[in-house]
């Protein structure tokens, strides 16, 4: 845990998709989009053979409250305890503990997993770490246990030696009492969540998660805490059971991409501008093989820090993302949102846009020009809707 940030707050948070079965009026099997093309139209819910798993914040929360959210949380110091040293120790031979090494260059990552948390006291890997969190924040806000049996860890030390293909995943199955017992115990004190993998001799998923990006919350943006935190995906062959949480969390479900977006552009759920991108790009893949393929095989790239600067103009929030011709070389520093740019006013110049415009909280539109890094997805880019108060979905 890198205790030396004074600003942010580190964090993890899972895309947690599941299989489902395909309407009689899906357009299957489908070509999926090409990641680098133009794409104006959302595929219809019914091209899908998956969902999405969102989380409704309480209404309490101090943090975006009411969103609509993916799981995950901040990292907390038992993430990275020694401890997990002994609960990992048959991969302990292998660089990141199993984990697949990253191309891109350490002088290019994103700190939250670029840092050398040796340094900071913690023999555990950062990319490790980080996806301990996502599942024990999955498991503590959803019921959603991903994790395997030690007695399969010979099958996954040999699972390492094919790089070329990576099956689906499944929950681990718990009886419900059980289950319930450990969440209630994990959602007190977040090192039990060492304790119980001890005790049930399993271990967390690690493998299952797949590096896909690194947002940091905007300045003066959802209060004043601020999360630097990394996003994974992770692909399971069906829709596990949930369990609800009563405090943090109001409500779940599971939706397409394509739902959830309509819903949002109709003003029936509020999602935060990262979860409208990430939906935006899983567009791109509305079949699950394609989507967990692409995000298997492009997670060994690398991602970008991504942290949103807000600039005010003609009553729109215009949030810029590195690549715009108009992020600045230091987006730490506030923007004076009172101060025009003739660059954003004139419509005819499109040169290497990156931007999320938002009229009002349900109405975004994407501007993008640029050609994503890292061998990452284009979101599908779609007008936004005239809100009618009477429209139905």
């Amino acid at each position: 845990m890198n205790t030396a940030l004074k600003q942010w707050k580190e964090a993890s948070t899972l895309i947690l998709t599941a299989g489902r079965r395909l309407g009689a009026d899906s357009l299957s099997p489908r070509t999926p989009l090409d990641g680098n093309g133009a794409a104006t139209r959302l595929p219809h819910s019914s091209e899908f053979d998956y969902d999405v798993l969102l989380l409704k914040r309480s209404a309490k929360s101090t943090f975006m409250p009411n969103a609509y959210v993916f799981p995950g949380g901040m990292v907390d110091s038992s993430d990275f305890s020694s401890d997990w040293l002994d609960v990992f120790k048959s991969f302990l031979n292998s660089p990141g503990f199993g984990l697949r090494s990253v191309k891109q260059p350490v002088e290019n990552r994103p700190p939250i997993f670029a840092t050398n948390r040796l340094k900071l006291g913690s023999p555990i890997p950062g990319e490790v770490a980080l996806r301990i969190c996502a599942v024990r924040e999955t498991f503590e806000e959803s019921g959603v246990l991903l994790v395997v049996p030690k007695k399969e860890e010979k099958r996954i030390l040999k699972s390492f030696q094919d790089t070329r293909f990576s099956q689906h995943h499944t929950e681990h199955k718990l009886g419900c009492d059980e289950l319930s017992k450990w969440r209630a115990l994990v959602n007190k004190n977040p090192s039990n969540f060492m304790r119980m993998c001890q005790e049930l001799e399993v271990l967390p998923n690690i493998w299952a998660l797949h590096e896909w990006a690194n947002w940091l919350t905007p300045t003066a943006k959802y209060g004043r805490t601020r999360f630097d935190t990394a996003f994974f995906m992770c692909c399971l062959q069906e829709v596990p059971s949930t369990l609800q949480d009563e405090k943090e969390i109001e409500r779940f479900q599971w939706s397409t991409p394509s739902e959830i977006l309509q819903s949002y552009q109709a003003r029936r759920l509020w999602i935060a501008p990262p979860q409208f991108y990430e939906l935006s790009r899983m567009c791109r893949f509305p079949l699950l093989d394609n989507l967990h393929s692409f995000a298997h095989q492009r997670a060994t790239e690398g991602c970008d820090q991504w942290m949103p600067v807000i600039v005010l103009q003609d009553q729109q929030h215009i949030s810029l993302l590195p690549g715009d011709k108009l992020y600045p070389a230091d987006p730490s520093k506030p923007t004076k949102n009172d101060q025009k740019d003739s660059q954003l006013e004139d419509p005819t110049d499109d040169s290497d846009l990156h931007r999320m415009v938002m009229s009002d909280p349900y109405t975004t539109t994407l501007q993008i020009t640029v050609k994503p890094k890292y061998n990452h997805l284009l979101p599908v880019v779609t007008p936004a809707l005239s809100h009618n108060p009477k429209s139905q979905l």
